[in-house]
């Protein structure tokens, strides 16, 4: 199964600070090119888990003693971990969004660049798929969709228009959809329109902001004191959950004041913002997206 060189591997892990006896985690799979970093710094004695719920992720798995992946969504971390016997861990990493290889493969219905079914799912378990968000959500939740995770001024007239184009007739492709919505599609900002618009189906199909929040909050339980969160996100909806969280352990509001009147957090962060630098985005277009952010729990 063909996957891209990972972004920004060798800033990911060295942000973890990898003991060669510790435990970790790669919550984001994918093609493994985190993971085998992680192993290639762990000692004999050390374990690394991965994760995936992408099917086609799972051909990759590691021949490694050292390594089990768990064909889970991330949003399982702690409960999965318990069952393989783990409480806490030195280092967790996840380089979130779609990977390359989905946005590779047509059928997946990830890419603005092929015609395909509306599914966008990032696991085939998941029942719910663009095809249904298209066709069945009404009108105030695909508003909503268009503008929570599109961040599109149109969302209301986008909703308007598939309501009264699927009244008609279902739509069933990408092809079929982005004729309908042509008129918001001005050549000079036709890719950039198409990408929200796909941004805002695919994180509503997997409840990517959802699953987020609950990875963070239990990475925060599993990790140990000391232990160190690395995480790449490639949109400001992402970054800003990821950013809140490790500067004050919440995703809205601020933290406590303890009796000295000095707030309480749970993280210190390491380094600032690590974007990738030309050569990377360079040799991987969807590098130039991405922001590392690294924190170790207190």
């Amino acid at each position: 199964m063909e996957y891209h060189n990972p972004v920004l591997l060798k800033e990911t892990v060295d942000g973890l600070n990898i003991k060669p006896d510790g435990v970790y985690v790669d919550v984001t799979f994918g093609g493994g090119g985190h993971s085998k970093e992680i192993l290639r710094r762990l000692g004999p004695n050390g374990k690394l888990f991965g994760f995936d719920q992408d099917e086609d992720a799972w051909a990759n798995a590691l021949p490694d003693d050292r390594f089990t992946l768990i064909q889970e969504n991330f949003r399982y971390i702690k409960r999965f971990l318990r069952f393989h016997g783990i409480k806490q861990v030195d280092g967790i990493l996840a380089d979130l969004g779609v990977s390359s290889h989905q946005f590779d493969v047509p059928e997946r219905g990830f890419s603005t660049r092929f015609d395909a079914d509306l599914d966008m799912r990032m696991s085939k378990k998941n029942e719910l798929d663009a095809y249904k968000v298209i066709n069945e959500y009404d009108e105030t939740n695909l508003r909503r969709v268009f503008l929570d995770y599109g961040e599109l001024k149109v969302a209301p007239a986008l909703a308007r228009t598939i309501i009264e184009a699927r009244e008609k007739k279902d739509i069933n492709t990408t092809d079929e959809l982005k004729l309908i919505l042509a008129k918001f599609l001005p050549e000079q900002f036709k890719n950039k329109i198409l990408a929200q618009i796909y941004q805002a189906i695919r994180i509503e199909v997997n409840q990517e902001m959802d699953v987020l929040k609950e990875f963070l909050e239990q990475s925060l339980e599993i990790l140990k004191p000391g232990g160190r969160l690395s995480v790449i996100s490639y949109h400001s909806l992402e970054d800003r959950l990821v950013k809140r969280f490790m500067k004050n352990g919440l995703f809205e509001g601020e933290p406590e004041r303890d009796f000295f009147g000095n707030f309480s957090v749970p993280f210190k962060l390491v380094g600032k913002l690590i974007v990738p630098d030309e050569a990377e985005i360079k040799l991987n277009n969807r590098a130039r997206s991405a922001k590392l952010r690294i924190a170790e729990k207190i």
